[in-house]
């Protein structure tokens, strides 16, 4: 199966994207290749482009602080688990803790390292950040995988506490949805939203059908076409009906 997610608004959007990156570092940098290495922190400079928005702290803090008193709001439901649910409430306030102590803007330290400003700087430039551009950057890619781990990890480590948040924010709300089985007869599928304000969609399908969902969606209406790779790769529309799950998630 394959899961492919659809946000609905900008701020999703946005922690979809960070989300994305972060799992991309996190592979890169266990790896032990210079050349991985040099993607790990790279993904870090995309990051803080991401990232830039000032408010960013602020959003995710507001979003933990409502999914707290949502949470507590459970506290009589007894078809909720006490110590499940306490232990979610822990979570909530460790990582909330955690960003309001985090301080200066995101990516600070970074962004006040002159010498990684000038690595970010050569890595725009398509080629820029070979040898004879940034010596200095190409010593400190021989120095040995342990060092050079230490080092990214260091960069991050201010870093921590938003990814942190944004993975708990996402959590909370993929499991927010159902999952409901449908079908998209001749590959299109349409449904009314009848207004109600959703964040997000997540679409399951089985990858053996090798159908690919083209998605588009507002308040008031969801549009699916599936499409499939043509010989040369490029899109064109699945033949026949396709059998999917629809999850719609909100806070």
């Amino acid at each position: 199966m394959i899961v492919y997610e659809y946000p609905f608004n900008e701020r999703i959007r946005t922690l979809l994207r960070l989300e994305d990156l972060y799992e991309k570092f996190v592979f890169f940098l266990q790896q032990a290749h210079p050349q991985q290495h040099h993607v790990a922190l790279s993904t870090i400079f995309e990051m803080l482009e991401v990232a830039g928005r000032a408010d960013l702290k602020s959003d995710l803090l507001q979003e933990l602080e409502r999914q707290k008193q949502m949470l507590l709001g459970f506290k009589t439901n007894p078809n909720v688990e006490p110590s499940r649910l306490d232990e979610v409430l822990a979570e909530v306030d460790r990582v909330s803790a955690a960003l309001m102590a985090a301080q200066g803007k995101t990516g600070q330290n970074v962004r006040d390292n002159e010498w990684l400003m000038s690595i970010r700087g050569r890595t725009i430039i398509p080629g820029g950040a070979c040898e004879f551009d940034l010596p200095s950057y190409y010593a400190w890619q021989h120095l040995s995988a342990e060092q050079r781990y230490d080092d990214i990890s260091g960069w991050f480590m201010p870093l921590v506490p938003l990814f942190d948040a944004i993975s708990i924010v996402l959590r909370l709300l993929r499991e927010s949805g159902r999952p409901t089985p449908l079908e998209a007869p001749g590959a299109s599928y349409q449904q009314m939203l009848q207004g109600k304000v959703y964040q997000m969609l997540r679409l399951t399908l089985d990858l053996s059908l090798g159908a690919i969902p083209e998605i588009s969606a507002n308040k008031y209406m969801l549009w699916v076409r599936f499409t499939s790779h043509g010989g040369d790769m490029k899109p064109k529309p699945f033949e026949g009906d396709v059998p999917f799950e629809l999850t719609l998630c909100s806070f």
